[in-house]
């Protein structure tokens, strides 16, 4: 149930991103919509006053004002300036249209921005009520077990993750098991290490409280190195190397769903944010079933 409630958590925090993503791209268009609207109302106050201006003038063509002048050259003045007057008019329209076009279009990316926001609010609020049922069904069964059982299950998993971890260096898989940790992933780690006993919070990205890919993507944004949310997307997204040359600061992503990911730490830990009820903490990197490494400065 901890685990399902963690694959929920990554479906959270990616729609969250979505919503946060999408809740700007929003804003933008709102604002872009507000200043099409000024630009509308300013060419329309211009074409009214243009319309005005030729009522007060009688709408008289150019070459009858031309025949009616007094005199020839104040006639060829008024003939250019009325000329002038109607290019001046015919580009006000073509604005005025195009002004008009661009707040539709406008309005027409807002409305479906929003719409498309309102769905990925629904998908967020659906993991986050999956999340809470979950823990609270977890946590229920805890509640529970008898003191012994807790106990006999806490050395349960000890027993299996020390089993997990000797078979793993057994296997001689990593062929540098002291290699150094690039100048950006030794900041990475040291940030993670600095977390240590904050507790799990599914959602959180710091800096009381952590999930699993909380943790590690605000270790690396701390070494300035930006990297996706969540642990899904950091597996699909990040640079994969192989598990013999891990390095300290790379992130090994685990279970066939890449629903969890902790960082390497080196001598065979891992540093991560485990579940619900647990804090930041050293584990061994084989204590889960491995689906791979990445690294974010490949």
């Amino acid at each position: 149930m901890y685990h399902d409630a963690e694959v929920a958590t990554d479906a959270y925090n990616a729609a969250d991103e979505k919503v946060r993503k999408q809740s700007k791209r929003v804003a933008v268009l709102t604002e872009e919509d507000h200043v099409v609207q000024l630009r509308l109302q300013r060419l329309t106050a211009q074409a009214g006053a243009a319309a005005r201006a030729q009522y007060r003038g009688g709408g008289v063509p150019v070459e009858v004002q031309l025949m009616l002048a007094g005199a020839p050259g104040y006639a060829l003045d008024n003939a250019a300036q009325a000329v002038q007057a109607q290019h001046d008019t015919e580009k006000l329209i073509q604005a005025l249209d195009t002004a008009e076009k661009s707040l539709h279009t406008r309005a027409a990316d807002v409305a479906n921005e929003l719409k498309s926001l309102e769905e990925i609010r629904r998908q967020r609020d659906a993991a986050r009520r999956d999340i809470e049922e979950r823990i609270s069904r977890a946590r229920s069964i805890e509640a529970d077990l008898k003191a012994d059982d807790k106990t006999r299950l806490a050395q349960l998993e000890q027993r299996a993750a020390a089993d997990a971890q000797n078979a793993w260096l057994r296997s001689g898989i990593v062929k540098h098991p002291s290699a150094k940790a690039s100048s950006a992933g030794g900041t990475a780690v040291a940030y993670a290490l600095q977390q240590i006993g904050k507790p799990y919070v599914w959602g959180a990205q710091g800096p009381d409280s952590f999930d699993c890919s909380g943790l590690t993507s605000q270790a690396w944004a701390a070494a300035s190195h930006p990297i996706p949310r969540t642990s899904q997307e950091q597996w699909r997204q990040l640079p994969h190397v192989g598990i013999e040359d891990i390095r300290p600061g790379d992130l090994v992503i685990y279970f066939d769903d890449a629903s969890h990911v902790g960082m390497y730490a080196g001598n065979g830990s891992i540093v991560h944010a485990p579940r619900p009820g647990r804090t930041v903490t050293l584990a061994p990197i084989a204590s889960m079933q491995i689906l791979g490494v990445v690294r974010p400065d490949a």
